[in-house]
């Protein structure tokens, strides 16, 4: 990275943190967690949601269209949730803000935490058998992305 790039990328100001939220335990622990350092740090939080593209040979199989609602009835759930958090946020005078976009997470969380300028990335860590083998992504934003990555067990 040379001098002009790494100037333009710092920032004076009020630092954001971005916490990944999906709706699972680990991740509300992290929204949580992401909340109270955003607190002490007056800092302001964003709260990502990267919602799972429809389709896929999955879909094409839903031929009652059954799995496609429950999916959808989950991410309505989620985002419920996120909108409660980030009102809970407020309450203790955090100012923050829910992102919603459809994608890929470690896609989705890398190009937010680009648009704000985020100082730090917040993520539940994976319960997931096939994350342990195939990797997670708090491991691939350990590996793979410019900010410091706090993961909550």
């Amino acid at each position: 990275m040379n001098d002009e790039q790494g100037a333009s990328d710092r920032h004076d100001g009020r630092a954001s943190i971005v916490v990944g939220v999906d709706g699972s335990d680990t991740s509300m622990r992290a929204a949580a967690y992401a909340v109270g350092t955003a607190r002490r740090q007056g800092a302001r939080l964003v709260f990502v949601y990267a919602r799972s593209p429809g389709g896929g040979i999955g879909a094409m199989m839903d031929t009652t269209g059954a799995g496609q609602a429950a999916a959808l009835t989950e991410q309505d759930r989620t985002e419920a949730m996120l909108r409660e958090m980030q009102q809970q946020a407020a309450a203790h005078g955090t100012r923050s803000e829910l992102v919603v976009r459809t994608g890929d997470p470690f896609g989705v969380l890398s190009q937010v935490a680009r648009e704000v300028r985020a100082d730090s990335l917040v993520v539940g860590s994976s319960t997931s058998l096939g994350h342990r083998i195939a990797g997670s992504l708090a491991v691939r934003l350990v590996r793979k992305a410019r900010w410091p990555v706090t993961v909550v067990p």
